[in-house]
This record gives C-alpha cells, sequence and structure tokens, in this order.
C-alpha cells in the first residue's frame, strides 16, 4: 500500500480529528502504537508502517519511531507531565545563580509585612523591578520576577479592614446590655427599632458603584468628575428598622441631617406603621450610634424625643452602641446594605427616583421597605439652653445605673419638680477671731505659749515692717498708720496673725485659701505672712515653743476644718471675704474701640 491509497486518506482524517485533544508525549505514543499495529496487520515492516503512519498525521517518521520505540521498551505513565524531566528551556535562575541573589536583595529594601508570618509583600511593581534588575547588568522579564517571588511567599493582595483600633473598656458590657434590652423588650411584645442615618447622595447624573444588565454597548453615561450641584441638591436617608418585624423605614430628608430631623422620622413611622402594628405598647426601645445627630451627647436629641414622648405616651427606652462600634447597629447589615444593592449602577436624577428606589428594596428573608420624601427645612445649630437640660434631666431623663450617658429613659410625663434648696444665709464679713483661731486643736500649741511667741516677734516684727517701708519709700514715715480694720483699704494682719497663720498651715496643712479665709485676708497674704515669721523666727533665734504632732489627716475644704474643729469642741465660722476686684490694665484700657481709653468717673 503507498502513502497515498485510500487508506491513507481515512488515517488522516481520523488523525486531524484526534490531534487537538492530545499533547504532545500521549500524541507521539499514539502514532507509534498506529505504526506497531498497521505493521502487524499488513504484515510489513515498522519502518513501512512508520512512514505510512506519518504522512498520513504529517509528522516526521523520527517522531513515530520515538513513539514505538517507548511502547516497546516499556514507557511508564507520566501523569501531569508531558515531557521528561529535565526536558523543556531551562529557567534562568538555573542558567544564571546570581540572579535570584539579586533578587532577594532588591526585594529586602521594599518588603512590607510581619517578618515571622508566612505572607510577605513587596511595594515596588514588577516592571520596576525589572529595570532595577537591568542596572545591575541582570537581565530578567517581568514573568520570571513573579515566578521567583511567588516561589518566595510574596502575593498580590489589598488591604483589610480588620483592626478595629482602640476598644472602649466597656464595649462588651453595653454589648450585652443592648441584647439583654432587646431580648425584654421582644418578650414582652414592645417595639425594638435601630435607627441611624445612611450617608448623603448627590442628585443628578453621578456615577455609582456596581453593574447592571444593558444592551451592549449602552452604558448610561454619567459625568466624569463628581463635582456637586447646588441645584441638584443632595438627599439625606435616615432609617428606622424594626427588629421583629424585618421591617424598614426611611425618610428621605433634603435638609440638614440634624437630631430634630432623626426624631422626626421616628415620629413619621410610629403614626404610619409602629402605632398600628404594636397597639398596646407602652415603651419603645431604640438602639442607634454613639455619634451623629442621634449621638449621646446631642443636647437636641434628648430635647425632640422627649416631646415625642410626650404626644405618643410611649416610654422610649435609648441604648447608644459604644464609640467606634456603629457597623455592629443592625440597621447597617440588615437595611442599609440592600438599599446600595438596589442603587448600583443607578445615578439618582431626582428625589424621587431616590425614594422609590428605596421602596423598592426587598430580599428573600422578607424585608419590605417604606419610603417617603421630608421636605421640610431642620435648621443646623440649633442650641438648647441649660434651663432646659437641666428640667429635661431632673424631670423626664431617668439615667441607668450603669453608663448612664448610653442607656437612659424619656418619659411621656414629668416626674415632680424636686425640692429647692435651702438657701444658705449670708456669711459673717470680716474674719474669725483671733481667741477662736488659738486653740490647741488647730495650732498644735498652748494658747499662752502662742500669745508669748507673738509677744516676743512684736519688737522684731515692727522693726522688720518700718525697714521694708522706708526702703519702699525712700524716706520716712508721714501720715499716721491706718487702722487695719478699717473698712476701706487693704486689710493687714498683726503679728499674732502672722504668728496664727504659720502655726494653722505648719499643724493643719491648710491651703493659703482657708486660711486667708479664717484671717480675712488674701491668699498671698498668708504666704508672705508665713514666709515673714520664718525668717523672724530664724534670724532673732527665739526658741520655738513645744508644739503637738500634726493630726495626720487632710483637711482639705472648709467643711473639713468646720468638722474637725467641731469635733473637738470649737464653734468655727467661716467669714466670707470680698471678692477680688481685678484692676484696670492698659489691655482693657486698649483693647476695644468702642471703650474709652482712660476710665472715666
Amino acid at each position: 500500500m503507498g502513502s497515498d491509497g485510500p487508506a491513507v486518506t481515512v488515517l488522516a482524517g481520523k488523525y486531524a480529528e484526534i490531534r487537538p485533544h492530545m499533547e504532545e508525549r500521549t500524541w507521539r505514543l499514539y502514532l507509534g502504537s498506529e505504526a506497531r499495529a498497521y505493521a502487524a496487520g499488513e504484515g510489513c515492516g515498522l519502518a513501512a508502517a512508520v512512514a505510512v503512519v506519518a504522512g498520513a498525521a504529517g509528522v516526521s517518521r523520527t517522531t513515530v519511531m520515538a513513539g514505538a520505540g517507548e511502547l516497546a521498551e516499556g514507557a511508564e505513565p507520566m501523569p501531569g507531565r508531558a515531557r521528561q524531566p529535565g526536558a523543556g528551556r531551562k529557567k534562568l535562575e538555573d542558567k544564571d545563580p546570581g540572579l535570584r541573589p539579586a533578587l532577594e536583595e532588591l526585594l529586602a529594601a521594599a518588603t512590607r509585612g510581619d517578618p515571622m508570618a508566612e505572607i510577605t509583600w513587596c511595594s515596588l511593581s514588577l516592571r520596576e523591578l525589572e529595570r532595577q534588575m537591568a542596572r545591575l547588568g541582570l537581565r530578567c522579564g517581568k514573568d520570571a520576577i513573579a515566578r521567583m517571588m511567588r516561589e518566595d511567599g510574596y502575593s498580590l493582595q489589598g488591604m483589610s479592614r480588620a483592626i478595629e483600633g482602640r476598644q472602649h473598656p466597656d464595649r462588651d458590657a453595653q454589648f450585652g446590655h443592648i441584647n439583654a434590652m432587646i431580648t425584654q423588650f421582644r418578650a414582652a411584645g414592645e417595639p425594638v427599632v435601630s435607627v441611624d442615618a445612611k450617608k448623603k447622595e448627590q442628585l443628578g447624573p453621578y456615577h455609582r458603584a456596581g453593574r447592571s444588565w444593558r444592551r451592549k454597548g449602552d452604558p448610561v453615561k454619567v459625568r466624569d468628575h463628581d463635582f456637586p450641584d447646588e441645584e441638584a441638591g443632595k438627599i439625606t436617608p435616615y432609617g428606622v428598622y424594626d427588629v421583629a418585624a424585618n421591617r424598614g423605614f426611611v425618610s428621605v430628608g433634603t435638609s440638614c441631617d440634624t437630631a430634630a430631623f432623626a426624631v422626626n422620622a421616628l415620629r413619621l413611622w410610629w403614626q404610619r406603621e409602629g402605632a398600628a402594628r404594636y397597639p398596646g405598647a407602652g415603651r419603645l426601645l431604640v438602639t442607634c450610634d454613639a455619634g451623629g445627630s442621634n449621638g449621646y451627647r446631642c443636647r437636641l436629641w434628648k430635647d425632640q424625643l422627649a416631646k415625642l414622648a410626650e404626644e405618643t405616651g410611649l416610654e422610649i427606652r435609648v441604648c447608644h452602641f459604644p464609640p467606634g462600634t456603629s457597623k455592629w447597629n443592625k440597621i447597617e447589615h440588615r437595611l442599609f446594605c440592600h438599599i446600595t444593592r438596589t442603587w448600583r449602577a443607578r445615578p439618582l436624577m431626582t428625589k424621587e427616583e431616590a425614594v422609590a428606589g428605596i421602596a423598592a428594596t426587598t430580599t428573600y428573608a422578607g424585608l419590605k421597605v417604606t419610603a417617603i420624601l421630608d421636605a421640610a427645612d431642620y435648621p443646623g445649630a440649633v442650641k438648647v439652653s441649660d434651663e432646659r437640660m437641666k428640667y429635661l434631666e431632673e424631670r423626664i431623663l431617668d439615667r441607668g445605673a450603669v453608663r448612664g450617658e448610653w442607656n437612659y429613659s424619656v418619659l411621656p410625663v414629668p416626674r415632680p419638680a424636686p425640692e429647692p434648696d435651702p438657701q444658705p444665709g449670708p456669711r459673717p464679713a470680716g474674719r474669725c477671731p483671733q481667741d477662736v483661731l488659738n486653740h490647741h486643736a488647730l495650732t498644735g500649741m498652748e494658747p499662752a505659749d502662742l500669745q508669748a511667741l507673738a509677744a516676743a516677734l512684736e519688737v522684731p516684727f515692727g522693726a522688720r515692717r518700718e525697714h521694708d517701708n522706708y526702703a519702699r519709700r525712700g524716706r520716712g514715715r508721714i501720715n499716721a498708720p491706718k487702722n487695719p480694720d478699717a473698712a476701706h483699704g487693704n486689710r493687714r494682719i498683726d503679728v499674732t496673725g502672722h504668728v496664727l497663720a504659720l502655726r494653722l498651715r505648719e499643724h493643719l496643712r491648710l491651703t493659703a485659701d482657708i486660711t486667708g479665709a479664717l484671717l480675712g485676708v488674701d491668699r498671698t497674704t498668708i504666704g508672705h505672712a508665713t514666709s515673714l515669721t520664718r525668717q523672724l523666727l530664724a534670724s532673732t533665734g527665739i526658741p520655738l515653743p513645744p508644739a503637738a504632732p500634726p493630726p495626720g489627716i487632710r483637711l482639705r475644704t472648709t467643711d473639713d476644718l468646720c468638722e474637725y474643729a467641731a469635733a473637738a469642741g470649737i464653734t468655727l465660722t467661716i467669714p466670707e471675704t470680698r471678692p477680688r476686684v481685678p484692676k484696670y490694665t492698659r489691655r482693657k484700657r486698649l483693647g476695644s474701640r468702642d471703650t474709652p481709653r482712660w476710665p472715666t468717673k
């Protein structure tokens, strides 16, 4: 049979049909098997059969002969391989042993991650590594670099938002409290809602993430830049998610995201759905974030909740999530994520389209959403006065025993007004009598010993004062000394007052303010008096009478001092000192054009 007979034509068609489904080694062995079978069937030599098969398959006779030889020698199967071990082109790192060390040196300077971890990554791109390798005289393509990096444990990966940062110490306890409150309210058949504001959305032909099915070549055309459009405006969806009913309610606002807008969304939900769904409810549990328009520090939030509680007759129990844990609020992964899915790849051209998109949100779990447009104006920066907050704290808010700033109830009916605190009468002006202060329990010395010490210091004390006055005036005295107890002028203390100031501070460790209140002078005068008395005692060498040790307690306030004196049988009344009047300074005189440059009478 020749190589151009009808049998060869049949074999050629068969080989052309089967060839695309075989890899190199399998194809070679198959042709060798065909040649051996053809030689046995036709009774011809193997060389003639190889020529026929090679001609029909369109390959060289060497390939067919090699396959027949491998079968005759009993070739072993090699799963997953098409060539024998060692066959094919050598890798670059095998040809050049210095290639891998050079790459490792470059990667060491740009490696990130934990050195103890199995996965690391590099901050340089493959092409940049290729260029740097070329500068070193090493020719290595980016594909070879990527292969060697994968073998060394590198991978191409993005960032993962898994680190929560600093956690509040009461984080887990607050989560447990919220779960307990939800269980308690649901068991009683009372409503539990999760509230929050979704991020603001710009109206108009703006890009939104996601993809949608459309005819090929007809994508939705939007703006190439997301510059805000003041005319189109923005919307702020505020959601109320009913945990038990798996129902969502969204109020789409066009004004500011304030606490008044947030509470009004809650009011609209109760009027349209909540009252009919829970007809016999007397309480409402609201879980929300710690910040934003419903933050636990927002005064307007509490003020508006008080008005809502009065209107509906509900006791509104509020539980805030700890700071930094807003993602655990149920409304985030039960309602808002599905609204985002409904809006994907769809520009929000008008407010009505946005509301319709929210209302069309459904899930296989049975979620249904009601959406309305709230076009009311909610001005920002609304202040709640201190008097209003005092009223709320005293009569409306019921703070919890644990973390009261996060857990509180808003009562529908105010509590009775508290009894007014009795106003204490004015303290007598002046100073405490020296005979009252000269007590063993207050000074640590016997009254006679303190009087003797003051008498011994009378002469050096007067001489020191006259010396200081002469040095300050530059001349002797002209007028008679003022009465230290006069109604006007600076109030001074005599030598006995100096000794009392020193002993009160050393024995009882009183502050300068309390000591000054007892002696009717300023705290700076007390500091000067104690310092001067110590100097006189050191310079004159007058022996200090024996004194009792300090009592070992710290009297920080005047109330502490009065209790200590009462225990010792002393009736001590702290006088009221005159308020300090600031001096007229040049800064005040020149601070404003509306004020005169010089003081007027």
